[in-house]
């Protein structure tokens, strides 16, 4: 890349941050042939990593965008132990243990044929950094600074500035997305306020190497041990690689003092080496903006919404973000889209946010408040009672939702505009319907795919019914300019998941409408879930 081609730029979207939820926009954008660009300050390398599993519904996108397989493949080992184990060190006193297979043994959910999958940030970013490709091949901008931008009534210039010559680049976008981060200086520039719904907590994560513990814990390995050790040890202690690589988490208030190998070899219990390999403090903040959308100017991930990372909901909630944002921007870029269909990104993906952002302060009082008796360390009669004890209530505390949470996961039904209720009714579980909003559910096909695999380029009509006239909707969302794809499908079993004999699913795989008979009005329907009622 050269200064002279650098000097200015233009595309359809912009989108600034290249971390996961940023990388995850661009495959989405990349998958309908939208064109934009990427500006990001790092060089696509992640020295500290702080996500560690990708999550279930990220993967059934990550599936639609042709890297599902390629994250399975990055590295975690098929045979490590996915358990969770609360222990007093690791390779010490062991309370309670959440058995939950390996990737390459555990049974498939049936809700999902893509279960949550270990791929740690250094190795997921650089994997996306590769898939999408770097300027001038492609759509990437490493070591760029965003300074400004200004917005008008057709898009939005934006000033940069390239961090290795200090040269300057103008862009030019019909819509920019901050995807920059907690501290997102594109929603502070837009003056969005993301009030704080609880107080600031501070961390240090500590990265480092232990190329032996692993065989010496045998069987005992996992891939987190809780530390539950008195006074303040009680945050995870986390594999990064199912090899030698281990993360360390501490609190920052009440340990920021202790050396990082001393707190180490506090967490280890077995002598073995240890090396340090980096430290991170980090603010724990639990934030959502008051809106994602302001003008041609949108926020998604980090820069709309922070939670605790207890659960792991934060990176998947981006994700999600992005796969609901990104069919809507292609909409408003080849002009089916009403006027309020953007407005729906808000309207649909906010609650979500706040839902995730309570169930992770849920997992996360439950760690704060949970009392360590001293007596635990003890190797004699009263430790191990008192580690029953602790074991029990462990147990009725139900620790293991922290880990296992597919309501959070699949759960959220969006209710904004754009959704039609079904006049029949909208209850029901989203494992055994296709509820108005929820995500179309899981079916398998007999050619091996799943229902999952038939959403995404446009709306898809399901039709689990005898043929019927469907001419009139084909037509109603043609002439609206809306891409309509009609499957008729014979699958008696989903035809019982599904619930009802037409189901219209959006380009995100979100149940738009359903009913018992074709659309009455098709043209209202069309412009409902195209934003133009």
């Amino acid at each position: 890349m050269n200064r002279s081609e650098t000097r200015r730029l233009e595309t359809d979207v912009l989108i600034v941050g290249a971390g996961p939820v940023g990388l995850a926009l661009a495959l989405d954008l990349r998958y309908r042939g939208v064109p934009f660009l990427l500006l990001d300050e790092g060089d696509g390398r992640v020295g500290h990593p702080k996500v560690g599993t990708v999550g279930p519904r990220s993967m059934e996108l990550f599936r639609r965008w042709g890297v599902a397989g390629e994250i399975r493949a990055a590295g975690w080992p098929g045979d490590h132990p996915l358990d969770i184990a609360w222990a007093t060190a690791v390779g010490g006193h062991e309370i309670h243990r959440l058995p939950m297979g390996t990737a390459a043994s555990r049974p498939a959910p049936p809700w999902t044929p893509e279960p949550e999958q270990v791929c740690p940030q250094h190795w997921l970013i650089p994997l996306l950094v590769r898939e999408l490709g770097t300027r001038p091949a492609g759509p990437l901008l490493p070591g760029h600074r965003l300074e400004r931008f200004v917005q008008d009534d057709d898009g939005v210039t934006v000033s940069a500035t390239r961090l290795a010559d200090g040269a300057a680049l103008t862009l030019r976008a019909g819509w920019l997305v901050g995807c920059d981060g907690a501290f997102s200086p594109v929603r502070k520039a837009l003056g969005i306020p993301a009030p704080a719904r609880h107080r600031t907590r501070t961390f240090r994560n500590i990265l480092f190497r232990a190329p032996e513990l692993g065989g010496l814990l045998g069987p005992r390995r996992a891939l987190v041990h809780f530390l539950t050790r008195p006074p303040a040890l009680r945050y995870p202690l986390r594999s990064m690689d199912g090899r030698a690589l281990y993360r360390l988490t501490v609190t920052a208030e009440a340990q920021r003092h202790e050396d990082a190998m001393t707190l180490l070899r506090t967490a280890v219990a077995p002598d073995t080496p240890l090396e340090l390999v980096s430290e991170h403090v980090w603010h724990l903040t639990h934030r959502v903006a008051d809106r994602y959308r302001a003008g041609r100017v949108l926020l998604a991930g980090d820069a709309a919404h922070t939670l605790s990372p207890s659960g792991g909901f934060g990176m998947n909630t981006g994700i999600c973000d992005a796969a609901d944002l990104g069919w809507k921007l292609a909409a408003e870029l080849a002009g089916w889209a009403g006027p309020a269909l953007l407005d729906g990104y808000t309207a649909e993906r906010r609650p979500v946010a706040e839902r995730s952002l309570a169930e992770a302060h849920t997992h996360l009082r439950r760690t704060l408040d949970r009392e360590l008796p001293e007596e635990i360390l003890r190797d004699d009669a009263a430790g191990a009672r008192a580690r029953a004890a602790l074991a029990e209530r462990l147990e009725r505390e139900g620790v293991g939702a922290e880990f296992d949470a597919p309501d959070t996961h699949f759960g959220f039904r969006y209710a904004s505009p754009l959704i039609v209720s079904d006049p029949d009714g909208d209850d029901g579980d989203w494992r055994s319907r296709a509820l108005p909003g929820a995500r179309a559910p899981h079916a398998p096909l007999g050619d091996g795919t799943s229902t999952l695999d038939l959403f995404g380029p446009a709306f898809r009509l399901l039709c689990f019914a005898d043929p019927a006239p469907l001419a009139p909707v084909a037509r109603a969302f043609a002439g609206r300019g809306v891409p309509l794809l009609v499957t008729r499908c014979p699958d008696r079993a989903a035809a019982r998941l599904y619930g009802r004999p037409y189901v219209l699913v959006r380009p995100d795989g979100h149940v738009a409408w359903r009913g018992t008979r074709p659309p009455l009005d098709p043209l209202l329907l069309a412009d409902t879930v195209r934003g133009a009622r």
